[in-house]
């Protein structure tokens, strides 16, 4: 274990896995970009891209944070891995968004501590989105690859996140703003994929131990694996919760003229909990 300038400590072995499940397995975190996916964000699937694009363009401001910038749709769905169905679980009818989805935070998220809260649903014209649905089923694989699985449901939490600026002065937060897990069991995993990223400086994403869970990654003593920044779209990373803390910092306006964007989806993953 090593010291960085700044006098945190950090892993260089662990520093920058490149990989899918191999390295979710060995290290808790994986990067990945277009070419890990065996996609070409150019080629026949670029059309869906842009209408991801476009509907990250219009998404809704966060109803749970005000004066963040931050703007935010998700929908959940079930996955029977023994038959390789996704099922899109309807959302509310909501006489704001149209329809709205009950989403379930981690008592980790200090920000929001309440159990459950609604928000907007992702349009349903984009479930069937080909691009989306195969990030979905890549990021399932991974999981199924590291976690034995495949004879229980999958919980599948899709988020479409946007963190928006209009012009110099202003910054975009995400949440919680520190690191953090996401609360959920041995079994849980988030994968991102970045959407588009235009006009912006910061959005640093920072990988560290469970122990820097509630800190912010520039404390002395956050023990730090990774620190990057996604720049392409469907650059992404992946966490397995319970093994690692994780954040991604505050955007800014870039030196461009007009306003600016980094857009994710974030797809958190599973074991589905029966009710009873």
């Amino acid at each position: 274990m090593e010291k960085t300038e700044s006098g945190r400590r950090s892993h260089p072995e662990a520093a920058d896995p490149g990989g899918g499940s191999e390295d979710l397995r060995e290290h808790g975190f994986a990067r990945f970009g277009a070419d890990r996916l065996g996609i070409v964000p150019e080629g026949s699937l670029a059309g869906d891209l842009a209408r991801m694009q476009e509907v990250c363009t219009a998404l809704p401001p966060d109803p749970y944070a005000p004066g963040t910038n931050r703007f935010r749709r998700y929908s959940h769905a079930v996955h029977l891995p023994w038959k390789g169905e996704l099922s899109w679980i309807p959302g509310t009818p909501d006489p704001v968004h149209g329809t709205v989805t009950d989403f379930s935070q981690g008592s980790d998220d200090r920000e929001h501590p309440r159990p459950r809260r609604a928000l907007p649903a992702i349009p349903e014209t984009l479930l069937d989105n080909a691009l989306l649905l195969r990030l979905l089923h890549w990021d399932i694989d991974q999981v199924l690859a590291v976690k034995d699985l495949g004879r229980r449901p999958l919980w599948v939490g899709v988020h479409l996140i946007r963190l928006g600026v209009d012009g110099p002065g202003q910054e975009a937060v995400s949440s919680p703003n520190c690191l953090h897990q996401d609360g959920g069991s041995t079994g849980t995993f988030t994968f991102a994929h970045l959407i588009s990223r235009t006009n912006v400086t910061g959005g640093q994403n920072v990988i560290a131990t469970p122990a820097g869970a509630g800190l912010q990654p520039e404390d002395p003593w956050a023990d730090i694996h990774a620190s990057f920044t996604l720049t392409d779209p469907l650059d992404g990373y992946a966490v397995h919760d319970h093994r690692v803390s994780h954040y991604v910092g505050p955007v800014r306006a870039g030196s461009g003229p007009g306003p600016g964007e980094r857009s994710v989806v974030i797809v958190g993953l599973a074991p589905y909990v029966p009710q009873l």
